[in-house]
């Protein structure tokens, strides 16, 4: 099952187990559950610690596997194969159940050991959602560190009775003792959030109380990670207050434009900053976003954050690399069936729509790729693109064009997203050229049309293009003193990741040279 490669890199993994870990496997007579036996033997081959048992339970889908720790009896499903993206939940699954350190904070950790009660989740996926990954291997975390939680990954193509009963149309869909629980990319401080209703008042309390920083960065992308680096790097109090790590990037499956790095992936990416970032003496708060910027009363002052939690940071200077989101259609329907059949990662949800139709809206670069990906398992695409060409690359357009179940409509305007109530059934579209509305009948629609930037709670607080772009000068300034702006969110021509890199040094470097000139703030002083 496992390429002598990927042996010899488990090989070295397993070297860390420090106590035993059993895994037992539920197999049927199905092709998969063979490939399954043999992956549960590959594994155990490499290891004198880890064993294989075959067990027969009628309640158990079929294939799966259960890592179980010998030491602490803890369990970690499996519901289909372990491949692609999620190989390395596998191989997390059996480091954590053998007794391998767990990289959580001791906070967080201790939150999870606290909370009581039984949590049985289960978690949706596709094999190609990049996605996924992070949230069931945050939830077998806290299988591994609370016995009365357990976690079972389930791959939805391997089960399309149990999508379809549930109506599972997005990934990844967790469902907690049965319920619907979260959709979607959720991080373990979510998770604890949602479990522990106290926590995020505790956490916002714990922001309140920080000192003021020098320079404080909003945003974890890209550009908010090298603008953090290149802060802590002139041995200044630094901050970085974002809502996840990685940002925009976390949603990009293949990044091959990344100078001396040949090809990577997003998720990887996205790691490497964070552990990068977390190489400097930085205080990071995740799960944080910014509702409002209040401007220092005079130059040198401090600057105010105000986050959605309620807390509030200060800071003499301020980065903001906030970035920018997937744009919406902005048609009726289109929220009702968010996720349930409309879709902005033709990647992770993809494989829910294998032999059905699928239309995808926009005809650039990213809309003509996610028809080319889409193909190869639905039955048919439709793109639909608003101007009367695509703006793709030729050499896209022509991939595309020799595909046999690709149709591409220009001069459409899409007015509706149709659906029975529980899940899309077609979409209405104006014909441009004809004024004529038509109806395509569909199971799922993939919206790819381009990116807003994430800059809304600064209206009204600096100056901002029609588009609602940062504006910013060569240091990345802004209009407010003290604050500057890297990447996606500002009027940067290209939103490239290098791109965002580098703006991000160049805000951080700008707001160093700020504080150099100019006197502390009025409020240290008389502290």
């Amino acid at each position: 099952m496992l390429d002598t490669n990927m042996k010899t890199q488990l090989q070295s993994y397993l070297q860390n187990l420090q106590t035993s870990v059993e895994l037992v496997v539920f197999l049927d007579d199905s092709n998969k559950s063979a490939e399954m036996e043999s992956l549960a033997n590959d594994i155990a081959s490499l290891s004198d610690k880890v064993s294989v048992a075959r067990a027969d339970n009628s309640s158990e889908r079929k294939p799966s596997m259960l890592v179980r720790s010998a030491a602490t009896g803890s369990e970690i499903r499996f519901a289909g194969l372990p491949m692609g993206h999620e190989f390395t939940s596998l191989v997390l699954a059996l480091l954590h159940s053998g007794g391998h350190p767990i990289k959580v904070d001791d906070g967080v950790a201790g939150q999870v050991k606290a909370l009581d009660g039984n949590y049985r989740f289960e978690t949706y996926v596709s094999l190609s959602c990049q996605n996924c990954p992070d949230v069931v291997q945050a939830l077998n975390i806290m299988s591994v560190l609370n016995p009365n939680i357990t976690n079972v990954m389930i791959d939805g193509a391997l089960f399309p009775k149990e999508v379809d009963e549930r109506k599972i149309m997005a990934v990844p869909s967790v469902y907690l003792n049965g319920e619907l629980f979260a959709q979607g990319r959720i991080s373990l401080q979510e998770i604890l959030n949602k479990l522990d209703t106290g926590a995020a008042e505790r956490q916002a309390e714990a922001i309140a109380e920080k000192a003021p920083f020098d320079v404080l960065v909003v945003g974890g992308g890209p550009a908010g990670a090298s603008a953090a680096i290149y802060s802590a790097r002139k041995g200044i109090r630094t901050g970085i207050v974002a809502d996840r790590f990685g940002g925009q990037v976390m949603d990009t499956v293949g990044i091959e434009n990344f100078i001396s790095v040949k090809a990577t992936e997003g998720p990887k990416l996205s790691a490497s900053l964070e552990e990068h970032v977390r190489d400097y003496d930085v205080d990071i708060m995740t799960q944080q976003r910014a509702s409002r910027i209040v401007a220092a009363e005079q130059v040198g002052d401090l600057i105010r954050v105000e986050l959605e939690s309620g807390a509030t940071l200060k800071s003499r200077s301020l980065v903001i690399a906030t970035g920018a989101r997937w744009r919406e259609m902005n048609v009726p329907g289109e929220q009702e069936y968010r996720g349930k059949g409309v879709a902005y990662c033709p990647h992770c949800d993809g494989p829910l729509f294998k032999g059905k139709k699928v239309a995808v809206i926009g005809g650039g670069n990213s809309g003509i790729e996610a028809a080319i990906d889409l193909a190869g398992i639905v039955e048919h695409v439709t793109v639909l693109e608003f101007d009367n060409k695509l703006r793709a690359d030729e050499v896209l357009q022509r991939k595309a064009r020799s595909m046999g179940n690709i149709d591409i409509i220009t001069e459409a305007l899409t007015t509706e997203v149709l659906g029975n109530g529980e899940k899309v059934t077609g979409l209405r579209y104006t014909d441009r050229a004809t004024d004529k509305s038509k109806t395509v009948e569909l199971s799922g629609i993939f919206v790819q049309i381009g990116l807003v930037p994430n800059a809304e709670f600064l209206k009204g607080t600096m100056e901002l293009t029609p588009r609602g772009e940062i504006i910013v000068g060569a240091q990345g300034e802004t209009s407010l003193p003290g604050v500057f702006a890297a990447g996606d969110v500002t009027t940067a021509p290209y939103k490239q990741i290098i791109i965002a890199m580098g703006s991000g040094a160049t805000a951080a470097l700008g707001a160093f040279d700020y504080l150099i000139r100019t006197p502390e703030p009025r409020q240290q002083k008389a502290a």
